[in-house]
């Protein structure tokens, strides 16, 4: 079992502190975090942060994986190595944190991940040839084949249709269950986090707002704070909870 609680953590840019204070309950093996917040909020410099890849006070507590090796992370920015297939992009994703030298089982696991995410018709195609939905979905296979404990993911499916996004959200939560992984997923779309999260951690000026349960934390009180705008919370029928918008908050 994997845990990860973040403490007091905050995360500079330059000599400003961009975020402060941040304290989460812990997240468990399994769980699908949905990091939610108006533009600039701060959601990826807190994924940063996590990552290592900016400094800041407070702790990243890990446990059950090794720190060094636990966190997979994909970034907003998906730009690649034009040079690379999208195999060999993948590929080399999967060795770099193990011997280089590739095994069955590693071309197996390779094989299920692209099938899974449907990029095996464009396997062999340049990454520099590719849509930037098509490079999203490359991007979630780089990180998946690292087999990560704990996986960031900032804003996976900004490039995808409605149909993919679905998709794939539904497929990380999947892998979250089957593999006991922690999935954090910076997202705008309120009704996908409400869908597909077991808890809803909101970032406003780069301060958390909240974290836990999406009923008790995706509130009409808590969008016009955050998102300026009158909404109710509904259950349609299909059994998930939806954001229907009335209109903005002055």
């Amino acid at each position: 079992m994997v845990a990860l609680q973040l403490q007091s953590l905050g995360a500079y840019h330059g000599r400003k502190l961009f975020v402060e204070d941040v304290t989460t309950p812990i997240m468990r093996s399994g769980e699908v975090v949905a990091v939610i917040g108006p533009n600039a909020a701060g959601k990826s410099t807190l994924f940063k942060r996590i990552t290592g890849l900016l400094k800041g006070p407070g702790n990243v507590v890990i446990e059950g994986a090794e720190a060094k090796n636990a966190i997979s992370y994909m970034p907003q920015d998906t730009s690649a190595n034009a040079v690379l297939t999208v195999y060999e992009s993948v590929l080399l994703a999967r060795k770099q944190s193990q011997s280089w030298a590739v095994s069955d089982h590693d071309l197996r696991f390779i094989d299920d991940i692209m099938k899974a995410l449907n990029i095996t018709p464009i396997a062999f195609r340049d990454l520099g040839a590719l849509s930037g939905g098509q490079r999203q979905l490359v991007s979630i296979a780089q990180a998946l084949v690292r087999e990560p404990a704990i996986m960031l993911m900032d804003e996976p499916t900004s490039a995808l249709d409605l149909h993919r996004q679905v998709e794939v959200l539904d497929f990380m939560r999947r892998q979250a269950r089957t593999l006991g992984m922690i999935v954090l997923i910076a997202i705008h779309d309120l009704n996908q986090a409400l869908r597909f999260a077991d808890k809803v951690l909101v970032i406003r000026n780069g301060r958390m707002l909240a974290c836990g349960n999406p009923r008790e934390v995706v509130t009409a009180d808590m969008l016009r704070d955050v998102y300026k705008i009158h909404a109710r919370i509904e259950q349609c029928s299909m059994g998930h909870d939806h954001v229907i918008v009335d209109g903005t908050a002055h």
